[in-house]
């Protein structure tokens, strides 16, 4: 994985660092159990850094060693989403973005995934006042910002 050198919208550092330093959860949309998979390498990591993650996976009940939920929408109310981390492909994104802004409270951010692109999509989370970071890899921006 590498980093994208133009990340879009956001691509200011600081207000990056400060993100993965205030969020304490993370639901992952598309995190696999498969360890060879891209997706659960960072969940592998992020939970390692401290990160409380919440896998939301409909085909397994449980991903690294966390129950797993099939939508965002199922997870429960008390457990209060810093960041939706998503790997899944462009096209699912409209309809993550919509469980994402049913979320009380709002998360704090909707993060895609390297290869995982919607502008529409981003003009509508930050709308709603949430941060949008596209086509970046959390682990690596982590990695970069706060080592």
């Amino acid at each position: 994985m590498t980093a994208d050198a133009n990340p879009l919208p956001m691509s200011d550092p600081a207000a990056i660092r400060n993100l993965l330093k205030e969020a304490k959860t993370i639901a992952i949309v598309g995190l696999s159990d498969k360890p060879e998979r891209d997706s659960n390498e960072v969940g592998r990591y992020l939970k390692s850094q401290g990160y409380r993650i919440i896998p939301i996976n409909p085909s397994v009940p449980e991903i690294l060693g966390e129950k797993s939920y099939p939508s965002l929408k199922e997870v429960p109310r008390d457990l209060r989403i810093d960041i939706v981390d998503v790997f899944r492909k462009s096209d699912a994104v409209p309809g993550i973005v919509e469980e994402a802004l049913a979320l009380n409270p709002l998360p704090r951010a909707v993060w895609l995934q390297i290869g995982v692109v919607d502008d529409a999509s981003g003009s509508r989370v930050t709308g709603h006042g949430v941060t949008f970071v596209q086509n970046q890899c959390i682990m690596v921006q982590h990695k970069f910002l706060m080592h």
